[in-house]
C-alpha cells in the first residue's frame, strides 16, 4: 500500500488531489488514471448512494482486484475524499459573470445547490473541517471574488460565503429529504406536503400551539407560490446589505 503522507506535513490524499505525487517508477503498470478511477467511483455514487462506494466495488468497476486498487488511492478515507473533489467540480463562470456583490452569491447558492442535486451523495460526507483540495479552494475563492469590491472585512466576506453555502446545502438536504419520500410512497411532492399539513392538523391544537395552528389554517405550508428557501437567501442578502449601508 502507499505510505499516507509525501513529505513531512502533507497528507498523501491531498496531495493527490494537488497532483503533487509522481506516477511511481517501479512495479506493474497502471492500467489506469486516477481521473478513471474517481469516476468510476462517482457513477456508482450516483447510482447507489455513497454507501456503494467501497474499495471492492470501485476495483470490480475497473476490472481491478482489490488490491490493485490500493496502487492508486491507499485508503476507503483517500477515495472520499477525492470522490467529493471530483463531484464538486469547479465553480460556473456564472458566478465570475453576475453584476454585482448580490448578483454573484445568488449564482453561487443556485450553482451550489445544482452540485447537491446532480450528486446527492455529496450531502452523506460529513464535513470536518475546511476543504483542503483544488476545487473546494476555487468555490471559496469564488465566493470571495463575489464579495471583493464590497467594504466587507475579510474575516465578514469569509463568513458571508458559508452562511450562503450551508444555506444551499440545507435546502439540498431538505429537498432530497421529500423527494426520497415522495419515491418511496410513489407520489408526487405536493401529494407528500399535502398530506403532511393534514397530518399536523390532527396534530396541532389552539391552545398549545395557537400560532402553528393559524399558520396551518391559513395554508402557509401548501402554498406552492411561496419558496421558503428563496425567501431565506434573499433576507439573509438583505442582512449583508444593510451591514454594509444601513442607510439604504
Amino acid at each position: 500500500m502507499a505510505d499516507d503522507t509525501v513529505g513531512p506535513e502533507l497528507p498523501r490524499a491531498i496531495a493527490l488531489a494537488w497532483g503533487a505525487v509522481p506516477s511511481p517508477q517501479r512495479g506493474p503498470k497502471r492500467e489506469f488514471s486516477l481521473e478513471q478511477v474517481l469516476d468510476a467511483a462517482v457513477m456508482l455514487a450516483d447510482a447507489d448512494g455513497i454507501d456503494a462506494v467501497t474499495m471492492p466495488a470501485v476495483a470490480k468497476a475497473l476490472g481491478l482486484t482489490a488490491m490493485s486498487l490500493y496502487r492508486y488511492v491507499s485508503s476507503k478515507e483517500t477515495l472520499l475524499l477525492l470522490l467529493q473533489e471530483r463531484g464538486m467540480g469547479l465553480p460556473p463562470e456564472s458566478i465570475a459573470g453576475a453584476e454585482g456583490w448580490r448578483a454573484g452569491l445568488e449564482a453561487y447558492a443556485e450553482a451550489s445547490g445544482a452540485v447537491y442535486r446532480r450528486h446527492p451523495w455529496m450531502l452523506d460526507i460529513p464535513i470536518t473541517g475546511v476543504a483542503s483540495t483544488p476545487n473546494n479552494l476555487a468555490w471559496l475563492e469564488a465566493g470571495l471574488t463575489a464579495l471583493a469590491d464590497t467594504a466587507l472585512s475579510r474575516q465578514e466576506r469569509v463568513a458571508v460565503v458559508l452562511q450562503v453555502s450551508g444555506h444551499a446545502r440545507f435546502r439540498a438536504l431538505v429537498e432530497r429529504g421529500y423527494a426520497d419520500r415522495a419515491d418511496d410512497a410513489g407520489e408526487h411532492l405536493s401529494d407528500i406536503v399535502v398530506s403532511e399539513a393534514r397530518l399536523l392538523g390532527r396534530l396541532v391544537a389552539e391552545d398549545r400551539f395557537p400560532e402553528l395552528h393559524a399558520t396551518l389554517g391559513s395554508g402557509a405550508l401548501v402554498d406552492p407560490a411561496f419558496d421558503n428557501f428563496d425567501f431565506g437567501l434573499a433576507r439573509l442578502l438583505d442582512g449583508v446589505a444593510h451591514h454594509l449601508d444601513p442607510a439604504a
